[in-house]
C-alpha cells in the first residue's frame, strides 16, 4: 500500500495591504482581498496593515500583520515580550475593554443565533488581574540540537514548534521565574530528548495580599519522561526542587504513574482558599482546578448570588469536580449533592467536605451523558441546580434535568456555543433565561467563560 505525503501548501509570497473592518470572534482582524474574506492575526478593526499569507482556504484567507500602517486607538503595547511569537495569548495587543466587549458580543451573538434568545438582562462582565493570573499550565519541552538549547513554554502562533521564551506575563510570577532555570537545568540532562512536557500547578498562600489576590505558597512540577531517568537526571531534579522549594513529581507513563519524589512525604496536595466561605480546598497537582484563582472566587460568589440557596433547600451540583461550587453551596443550604464523572474527583470532594467539617454535602460518580441512576441521586428532590459542564455542554442531560422541575438553574459555561444550544433546549422545557454575562477567566485569549440564570416558567 502506497503512502502519500500531504504537500505543504504553497502560499503567495507578496505582502498585502489591507484595511481591517472588524474583529472575528477569536480576536483576528477581518478584511477582504478581492472580495474574499481575510482573517489577519495581530490586526484590529479600523487599522490598515501590511500582511503576509499564513494559509488559504476555499472560502477565506489567513494572514498575519507584519507592519501597522494606520494604528487603532485600541492598540496597546503587549505586556509580554514574547507576545508576537508565542501562541499562548492571541489578544495582548488589544486594549482590555475591547477584549471584554468582544467576548460579550460572542456570547450574545451565540445566544441569539443558536439559542434564539434575546430577552434577558446582561450581567456586568466579571474581571480580574490580566497578568500573572494563571496558576495551572502544561509547558512543552524540547531540545533543539542545532542550537544546543532547551526550550520550555507554549507553542508558537500557527506552528507546532515551541516558542523560545524566557518568561510569561500571564503565568503566576513564581512559575514564570522558573522558565529560564528549567531551561538551564534540562539542557544538561542525559535524557533531554525524552522530556515532552512539564505540568505546573500553584498552591496559594492562606492570606490574600494587599491587592486582594493570593500569592503563590507552593509550586508543583510534574515532569513527563518517555524513558527511565538516569541517576544523574533524577538527582538533578530533586536538587532543583530543593533549591527552589518546589514539589517535584515524575510521570513515566500514564497519569496513574505520577509519583512524588520531593519532598519525601506522603502529602500530595496543594491548596486554594475561598475566604468568603471559610473554605480551604485541597487538590492534587494534576486535578482540574480553575486556572485563575481571583476570578474563580468572584465567579463562585456570583453563582451563589444567582442561585440564592436557602437554609431549607436541597441543591444539585452537576459536573462538580472536587467541590469548587458544591462546598460553598453547602455553607448556605440544607443539603447539596455533587455529581461528577471522575471517581477520583468524587473522593476529593468527600475529602474536602470532611476537612472543612461539612456534613451536608454528598458526592456521586456518574457518566452524565448516559441514563441517570434514579436509585441514588437522580430524583426530583432538588429546589435548585447548578451545572458547570465541559466544552461539549450538557445537551444529553437536559431533558432529565428539566424533569426535576427545580425552580432555578445556574449554568456556568466555558463554551458560549454549547451554552446557547443548551439554553434553547431549556427554553423548550419551560425555563426562561433571565440573565447572562461573561467572566474573563483567561485574559488576552479568545476563551469565553460565561454564566446564565434560568427560572422555571
Amino acid at each position: 500500500m502506497r503512502h502519500f505525503k500531504r504537500r505543504r501548501q504553497k502560499l503567495p509570497t507578496e505582502i498585502i495591504e489591507i484595511d481591517i473592518q472588524r474583529l472575528s470572534h477569536d480576536g483576528r482582524g477581518v478584511g477582504n482581498i478581492a472580495g474574499k474574506i481575510a482573517f489577519v492575526q495581530g490586526a484590529i478593526a479600523g487599522e490598515r496593515v501590511l500582511a503576509q499569507y499564513t494559509g488559504q482556504r476555499k472560502q477565506f484567507d489567513e494572514l498575519k500583520a507584519v507592519e501597522i500602517l494606520k494604528s487603532s486607538l485600541d492598540r496597546v503595547t503587549p505586556p509580554c515580550v514574547h507576545a508576537d511569537i508565542c501562541g499562548g495569548c492571541a489578544m495582548q495587543h488589544i486594549a482590555s475593554p475591547v477584549q471584554i466587549a468582544l467576548k460579550e458580543k460572542v456570547l450574545h451573538d451565540h445566544l441569539a443565533h443558536i439559542g434564539g434568545l434575546s430577552k434577558y438582562d446582561t450581567i456586568t462582565p466579571m474581571l480580574s488581574q490580566t497578568e500573572g493570573y494563571r496558576r495551572k499550565a502544561r509547558l512543552g519541552v524540547r531540545y533543539i540540537s542545532k542550537k544546543e538549547a532547551m526550550v520550555v513554554g507554549f507553542r508558537e502562533k500557527n506552528s507546532a514548534f515551541l516558542a523560545e521564551m524566557g518568561s510569561c506575563a500571564v503565568l503566576n510570577t513564581a512559575v514564570s521565574a522558573l522558565i529560564m532555570p528549567l531551561r538551564d537545568l534540562l539542557v544538561n540532562f542525559e535524557g533531554r530528548m525524552a522530556l515532552p512536557q512539564i505540568e505546573v500547578a500553584v498552591g496559594e498562600n492562606a492570606q490574600p495580599a494587599a491587592t486582594g489576590d493570593h500569592l503563590a505558597d507552593q509550586v508543583a512540577l510534574v515532569v513527563r519522561h518517555l524513558e527511565p531517568l538516569s541517576n544523574h537526571d533524577a538527582a538533578a531534579l530533586v536538587a532543583f526542587a530543593q533549591q527552589h522549594e518546589l514539589q517535584m513529581y515524575l510521570q513515566p507513563k500514564a497519569a496513574d504513574s505520577i509519583h512524588k519524589v520531593w519532598p519525601e512525604d506522603d502529602i500530595e496536595r496543594l491548596y486554594y482558599y475561598l475566604e468568603d466561605f471559610s473554605l480551604r480546598m485541597a487538590f492534587h497537582p494534576v486535578d482540574f482546578t480553575q486556572v485563575n484563582g481571583e476570578l474563580n472566587r468572584k465567579m463562585i460568589a456570583l453563582a451563589l448570588d444567582l442561585l440564592d440557596p436557602q437554609a431549607d433547600e436541597t441543591v444539585l451540583d452537576l459536573f462538580c469536580g472536587l467541590g469548587n461550587f458544591t462546598l460553598p453551596i453547602a455553607t448556605r443550604c440544607k443539603r447539596v449533592v455533587g455529581v461528577e464523572g471522575s471517581e477520583e474527583m468524587v473522593q476529593r470532594g468527600f475529602e474536602n467536605a470532611r476537612a472543612n467539617s461539612l456534613e451536608n454535602a454528598s458526592f456521586y460518580s456518574a457518566d452524565l451523558t448516559k441514563e441517570l441512576d434514579e436509585k441514588t441521586w437522580a430524583q426530583p428532590i432538588y429546589d435548585k441546580i447548578l451545572l458547570d459542564p465541559p466544552r461539549s455542554g450538557a445537551l444529553e442531560i437536559i431533558p432529565r434535568l428539566a424533569a426535576f422541575r427545580a425552580k432555578k438553574i445556574v449554568y456556568i459555561s466555558c463554551n458560549p456555543a454549547t451554552l446557547a444550544r443548551d439554553a434553547g433546549e431549556l427554553a423548550k422545557h419551560g425555563y426562561v433565561m433571565t440573565q447572562a454575562g461573561v467572566m474573563d477567566m483567561f485574559p488576552h485569549t479568545g476563551h469565553v467563560e460565561s454564566i446564565a440564570e434560568f427560572v422555571l416558567r
